[in-house]
């Protein structure tokens, strides 16, 4: 809804224009049946090319995402990859046991299996309450359930009568670290209909806490290929099947090693291509190289 006014204001002040797409809500909203309307849908759509043509720039964080802009019409010359980052120096894995352990009471052999960040209705957090069912037998696994959200009332619903599952508000900004270091197993689900329409922000502190991610995703999709390929972090397992899910955490949750090898992965990972310095170095070499296109030369 800002754009428009984005653009009016740089052409009125003869300045360059950048579009970053963080999400696509347009696709994301009709794919997942939050609006409806196979006319508005064809409408909404083309008022979105309309405006992301008229750009002088357009980012978005991912390699699937940048090929859907260019779907859209973008020209593939004025895209740029603007990926989230990760701040690794203030999110890295923890020297001991986080002080959250002790403060929830869990046991000192518990596998703490954690699910953070937003509560809505495009993460398919329903499948969490299955999998928290089907482990309700294995007294070491220890569900902590962290943020707030649309959906978060009916996932409590859901777990109900589970003594190993835990709620928690979102954890202040400075125990970030101490928050993220506390898993031992990250859980990353997404709906198979959202699938390349958002990549997920909170994937970059899961690598940085050098922690394995047991994320729902089909291989071919952006955050399949970053967990089981680019960043080898973690197991991927289809969308919206608890029992594969559950599967997949008994193995972990058996296989410390290969837990911290995972998560020692994701960390290398974080390191080298989420860092923040040399993200936003590059985003600042493109705005200048796009400041200089509107400059006249000597």
């Amino acid at each position: 809804m800002c754009a428009p006014a984005a653009l009016v204001f740089a052409r009125l002040r003869g300045a360059a224009s950048w579009l970053h797409v963080q999400d696509y809500e347009v696709d994301a909203a009709f794919d997942l049946g939050l609006i409806k309307g196979a006319l508005l849908r064809r409408w909404v759509e083309a008022a979105e090319r309309w405006l992301m043509h008229r750009f002088s720039r357009v980012s978005t964080i991912s390699g699937r995402m940048l090929a859907r802009a260019q779907a859209k019409g973008v020209d593939p010359t004025l895209l740029v990859s603007f990926p989230n980052w990760v701040d690794i120096s203030g999110i890295a894995p923890l020297a001991g046991p986080s002080p959250y352990r002790e403060e929830l009471g869990l046991p000192t052999d518990a596998v703490v299996v954690q699910y953070s960040g937003n509560m809505g209705n495009k993460q398919g957090l329903e499948i969490l309450a299955d999998v928290a069912r089907r482990l309700a037998d294995d007294p070491q696994v220890h569900f902590v359930f962290g943020g707030n959200g649309s959906g978060r009332a009916d996932l409590e619903a859901r777990c109900a009568g589970l003594p190993q599952v835990r709620f928690l508000d979102l954890q202040p900004l400075e125990r970030l670290n101490d928050w993220l270091g506390l898993a031992d197993v990250h859980l990353l689900p997404q709906r198979a209909d959202a699938a390349d329409l958002v990549m997920p922000s909170k994937l970059t502190g899961m690598l940085a806490s050098g922690r394995p991610v047991l994320a729902t995703a089909h291989p071919q999709t952006e955050l399949g290929r970053v967990v089981a390929h680019d960043a080898e972090c973690g197991v991927v397992v289809p969308p919206e099947d608890p029992a594969a899910m559950a599967d997949a955490l008994r193995q972990l949750v058996a296989d410390p090693a290969r837990r911290a090898a995972l998560g020692a992965n994701g960390r290398r990972y974080a390191e080298r291509e989420l860092n923040r310095d040399v993200i936003l170095a590059r985003f600042e070499a493109q705005l200048k190289a796009l400041v200089a296109e509107g400059k006249p030369q000597p």
